[in-house]
């Protein structure tokens, strides 16, 4: 009897799979009728989230976080790790199985003319094939130079960071910071875990000491060359933090008929074809709203149900990358 029972949950089992697979659409609306999604969420609910800082400091430390967490497999753990291995500030950042890496390499450039006191910015999101069956070897993926132009108009326009303060020396020396995201698992939301990685690695970031040379150039200091007695004064004494300004968290939404789903995974993005990105920043003041494409929303309070949604979820994630921090500080 006990066989013949398993027999059947098998059966059943096969054949919901079979439903799922040939009639996608049919089986995420018979969910939503019960208000519930097929992963046990609540249509408002966003999936668990993690962040972790400062990966870039230990290589084994990296490739024993995904060996243990089970993300992908163990040659991209060990590609990720080689990305980030000399970078200034770096973050892993998970939601659900949207896994992003994200890393911080600062360098000395001359200031442009139009802006002398201040530093830049350069944002390059990067898709490999073992992040999607839809990436394709050799050919860049093309949602990833959408999502690098997204990511550096929030990041300038949110106000975070103060390019002043990337400033050296007026007019002839400034930091360029180069973040580099490697999206490792492409499950849905890829915008959301992206700018919550690359906010988490720039809090992570420690700004290199450097100093004046004889020919009066800018030179990185080594760790090394700190305990010694410098010729000249270095122009930062030491490691700094970048100091943020209300940083800035987003929310992507589905919208289908008359629901919101927030935070999709892959598959509901692929066949519910309205989505929404709201971003604010840490005061919950609007810094962005993104619809690429989709239908022409009837009413302006779907856009305040989302608008909503993105202010818990703000919350949650505060906590979260506040919890990183200081899980970083006590170790």
């Amino acid at each position: 009897m006990t066989a013949a029972n398993g027999l059947s949950d098998l059966s059943s089992e096969m054949e919901v799979d079979a439903f799922r697979r040939l009639f996608p659409l049919r089986y995420h609306e018979q969910h939503l009728l019960k208000s519930v999604r097929p992963d046990a969420r609540k249509l408002g609910s966003a999936r668990d989230t993690t962040v972790a800082l400062g990966l870039a400091n230990s290589t084994d430390q990296l490739l024993l976080y995904y060996l243990f967490s089970g993300v992908v497999q163990t040659y991209i753990c060990i590609f990720a790790a080689g990305a980030v291995a000399s970078a200034d500030g770096s973050a892993l950042a998970k939601i659900g199985s949207t896994t992003m890496l994200a890393a911080i390499k600062m360098e000395v450039m001359t200031p442009t003319v139009e802006s002398p006191d201040e530093g830049s910015l350069a944002i390059e999101f990067h898709m490999p094939p073992i992040c999607s069956p839809l990436v394709r070897p050799g050919r860049p993926a093309d949602v990833a130079s959408v999502i690098s132009k997204q990511l550096s108009d929030t990041i300038l326009s949110s106000g975070m960071i103060d390019l002043k303060e990337l400033c050296l020396v007026g007019g002839k020396a400034a930091w360029m910071a180069y973040l580099d995201i490697y999206c490792l698992d492409a499950d849905g939301a890829l915008f959301d875990a992206a700018l919550l990685s690359a906010v988490a690695a720039f809090s992570h970031l420690n700004i290199p000491v450097v100093s004046l040379n004889d020919d009066g150039r800018i030179v990185l200091v080594s760790e090394d060359t700190v305990q010694l007695k410098l010729e000249k004064e270095p122009v930062n004494t030491e490691k700094r933090k970048l100091k943020l300004n209300s940083p800035p968290f987003s929310l992507t939404c589905i919208l289908h008929k008359n629901y919101i789903l927030a935070d999709p995974i892959a598959e509901e993005e692929s066949i519910m074809e309205t989505v929404v990105t709201v971003v604010l920043d840490s005061s919950y003041q609007l810094v962005s709203l993104y619809k690429p494409g989709g239908p022409i929303l009837g009413h302006t309070s779907i856009i305040q149900d989302c608008v909503a949604l993105a202010r818990q979820r703000v919350k949650e994630l505060q906590n979260v990358l506040n919890e990183a921090i200081s899980d970083m500080e006590i170790d």
